[in-house]
């Protein structure tokens, strides 16, 4: 553990102003870097196959994550605060460079249910669904057009670092990869609540090689989306609820065919 009580010491350049330009590195600024927060949050990442780089924060918050493999800076709150950019009540931030991931054929040869994401742009929605996706056994994600960055720093910290442990790959082209999923013998099931579609609970799903197609949050799945699955499901809802949050509802699709 490395005391430092100056705010500018160049060390903390990892962690400074995540408040305006955060790790993303489609932001002008950002540097792809993964950010936890939190000693929960942190554990994992330290248990995880991404490199971390170093430590920041206060000395009860970094003595509970005992041995460490990188630089543990120590400082005040308000040091915290000052380089961070906001007042952090979880204490401690670490910061790592980004493990490689699968391609859409490995994740889809070495999975059995997956889920399939179209236009999931909400970061807290997209965490909450790597959350409920590793706590409901799903192997891994694709994530098609429209979908934003699973490691952006506020997706980290509401999949509380389950997003660091599920696999995910890029899955530009859904057509390709419809394909490709049906060629490793999966059903792929759209869940959508359009009228027509299959009770989920009816719709034979449990057991088998599964990837649940979920659409983003406001107009959820597009037509051709539809269309392209080889199933259409839908969960049964009380009258005069049309839809449910896309990360509840995934929660829901994962327990349903497990």
């Amino acid at each position: 553990m490395i005391e430092i009580d100056d705010p500018a010491d160049p060390r903390l350049d990892d962690f400074r102003d995540l408040s305006t330009a955060d790790r993303r590195p489609d932001r002008p600024g950002g540097r792809g870097l993964v950010i936890a927060e939190g000693v929960v949050v942190v554990e994992r990442l330290l248990d995880s196959p991404y490199p971390v780089r170093g430590l920041l924060g206060v000395r009860r918050r970094v003595e509970a994550l005992g041995d460490l493999p990188a630089p543990a800076y120590v400082t005040s709150a308000e040091v915290m605060a000052e380089v961070v950019g906001f007042h952090l009540n979880r204490g401690v931030l670490a910061a790592a460079d980004r493990a490689p991931q699968p391609d859409v054929a490995e994740l889809v040869a070495s999975s059995r249910r997956l889920a399939v994401l179209e236009g999931v742009g909400d970061h807290e929605n997209l965490g909450s669904l790597f959350r409920n996706a590793a706590a409901l056994g799903i192997d891994g994600v694709l994530l098609g057009p429209g979908c934003s960055d699973p490691l952006y720093r506020r997706s980290v910290r509401v999949s509380m670092g389950h997003v660091l442990r599920v696999p995910f790959a890029s899955a530009p082209n859904l057509t390709e990869a419809f394909e490709l999923l049906r060629h490793n013998g999966f059903t792929v099931a759209a869940l959508t609540p359009r009228a027509g579609s299959a009770n989920l609970p009816d719709a034979g799903l449990r057991g088998r090689k599964v990837a649940v197609l979920l659409g983003s949050e406001g107009p959820g799945l597009t037509d051709e989306a539809i269309a392209a699955a080889d199933v259409a499901v839908r969960i049964p809802m009380a009258d005069g609820v049309d839809s449910l949050n896309v990360a509840t509802a995934a929660a829901i699709a994962f327990y349903a065919i497990a």
